[in-house]
């Protein structure tokens, strides 16, 4: 039994104000209180993806963030998550970390009031969230429509970046700058505009990977995704890394998580469908959007500095959940 399986196991009262739950596995929880008033609330931390700790206290809270963002909220405020060594980590580093994060809270324009601290042998870090947002400009990710576009904001590629950067495959100051620049980049334009043009559905791209939240899409709105692989934005570099053999630990995971209802090209190189298994850290939204829709919102997300967004697939009807991995018409 996993984590899934357990939670939906557990006896969880009713309760009419909660309007999005764990029923579909979305980014964040919502809890009504007014038609301009709902409450969002999100909790995320991750281990450092990068050297320099301020950057990752900045890419930690930009993740925590990010859940806010896909449900179309605004963050209000912030708890700092620390889970901290107790030797072994300078003082100065945590400080950075905490600096790190609370720039990304303030660009958020949201208020830090206090956290919680444990001590852990694994550094961790990240932000409980919680935000408003207006009942009409909900979003799930389970309210795709058959005939939607989908959209991704950023480019995906961060778990192999990250590990072979470790590995000493790729140069310390290379791609995983660029990465770490799109990892630390807010996810509030990009939902500001998806709310503005209506988006159907919405949920952040992160540990299960563009295929993994696919398919969470395609599964609570009992449709299909075809994903159209030459179209999805990426680092060149990760599929070079994929070809070296470099994995994650949520590779596999991922993969078997989808497995019976992925359904790739044969003709798709090898590299290009293991990227769609890739974990992305504080990744883009995926956006799900009426088609007469979608160029439009797709040129407001570039105007607005979102330059990497590209429509990248579809959404169909289908008797049962899954994927498709098919080369652009």
């Amino acid at each position: 039994m996993d984590l899934h399986d357990i939670v939906h196991s557990l006896d969880i009262p009713k309760n009419e104000a909660v309007l999005v739950g764990v029923e579909t596995a979305d980014d964040a929880g919502v809890y009504h209180l007014t038609d301009e008033i709902n409450l969002v609330q999100t909790a995320d931390f991750i281990t450092p993806p990068v050297d320099d700790p301020f950057l990752f206290g900045k890419i930690a809270a930009a993740n925590s963030l990010s859940d806010v963002y896909a449900m179309g909220g605004r963050p209000l405020t912030a708890l700092n998550l620390c889970c901290f060594p107790s030797s072994g980590v300078d003082k100065e580093h945590l400080t950075e970390i905490l600096r790190g994060g609370l720039e990304a809270i303030k660009e958020a324009g949201a208020a830090l009031v206090g956290g919680h601290t444990v001590k852990d042998e694994e550094l961790k870090y990240g932000l409980s969230v919680t935000g408003i947002v207006r009942k009409a400009d909900i979003k799930r990710n389970s309210t795709a429509k058959a005939g939607d576009k989908l959209i991704l904001t950023k480019p995906i590629g961060t778990g192999v970046i990250v590990s072979g950067t470790r590995r000493g495959l790729l140069p310390a100051d290379g791609v995983i700058r660029r990465a770490a620049a799109h990892m630390s980049k807010l996810n509030a334009t990009a939902s500001n505009r998806m709310v503005e043009f209506g988006a159907s559905a919405c949920t952040d791209v992160t540990g299960f990977g563009l295929a993994g939240h696919g398919f969470e899409m395609a599964k609570g709105s009992r449709v299909g995704i075809r994903f159209w692989a030459d179209k999805v934005p990426h680092y060149p570099e990760s599929l070079e890394m994929i070809r070296q053999g470099v994995r994650t630990g949520l590779t596999q995971p991922n993969f078997h998580s989808v497995e019976g209802h992925f359904k790739p090209d044969a003709t798709l190189p090898e590299e290009l469908v293991g990227l769609f298994f890739d974990p992305q850290t504080s990744g883009g939204l995926l956006i799900s959007i009426a088609a007469e829709k979608a160029s439009a919102l797709l040129d407001a997300l570039h105007k607005g500095g979102v330059r990497e967004a590209a429509i990248i697939g579809e959404v169909f009807v289908s008797p049962g959940p899954q994927i498709l991995l098919e080369k652009a018409p």
